[in-house]
């Protein structure tokens, strides 16, 4: 059985294409789940529904990795939890990502597959270690400039621990979040201060 998954954040976005996209590659349009989230929302109830159905050896398809969330550490929670239940994911955008290719091409498909989402992580680490030194930078700018430097941000109490489980791959952000009953910008927002904190 081949499921379809569409995620668009604003109302505006035009969903037929994508849509389409799905039922180009056989899935009955029945099965073609669309959640039409805006901007922290989490609780992203057809995806919960399609995960559901979704059963050994089936296939969700969707456009892109983005369909999986917006950051790359929930992408690849998601898309190992996935495929850890044996159901195969085609990404129509990244074809060497779909792992039902993976198993039938072998140890090269396989390599090229590992290798993709590995960038991918590489990528988020980079961009995490960016937004540190420039926090870091901005630190040391106001302290020269003689600014008083302080914050009333209050983070969540669960947030180190929480956090940290992100980071070391047993949780998503999405998790995270619902967990601490906070959205994702929120979450990050948390993820700058205590940088901040403890840089």
């Amino acid at each position: 059985m081949k499921y379809g998954y569409v995620r668009v954040e604003k109302k505006e976005e035009i969903e037929a294409q994508q849509v389409q996209s799905m039922i180009d590659t056989g899935v009955d349009p029945k099965h073609v789940f669309i959640d039409r989230t805006a901007g922290g929302y989490l609780y992203r109830d057809y995806y919960r529904r399609m995960l559901k159905h979704a059963k050994k050896g089936d296939i969700i398809v969707v456009k892109n990795l983005d369909s999986f969330g917006d950051f790359t550490d929930e992408i690849r929670f998601q898309f190992k939890m996935i495929t850890t239940k044996s159901v195969h994911i085609n990404v129509l955008d990244t074809p060497k990502l779909n792992t039902d290719q993976v198993v039938a091409g072998g140890v090269t498909m396989r390599f090229s597959s590992d290798l993709i989402l590995a960038v991918l992580s590489y990528v988020s680490e980079q961009e995490r270690d960016n937004i540190k030194q420039r926090q870091r930078e901005g630190i040391e700018a106001a302290k020269r400039s003689g600014k008083v430097l302080g914050r009333t941000y209050k983070i969540h109490k669960d947030f180190v621990k929480l956090s940290k489980s992100v980071s070391d791959g047993n949780m998503s952000v999405l998790q995270a979040c619902e967990l601490m009953n906070i959205s994702r910008k929120t979450y990050y927002n948390h993820l700058k201060f205590y940088i901040i904190d403890n840089a």
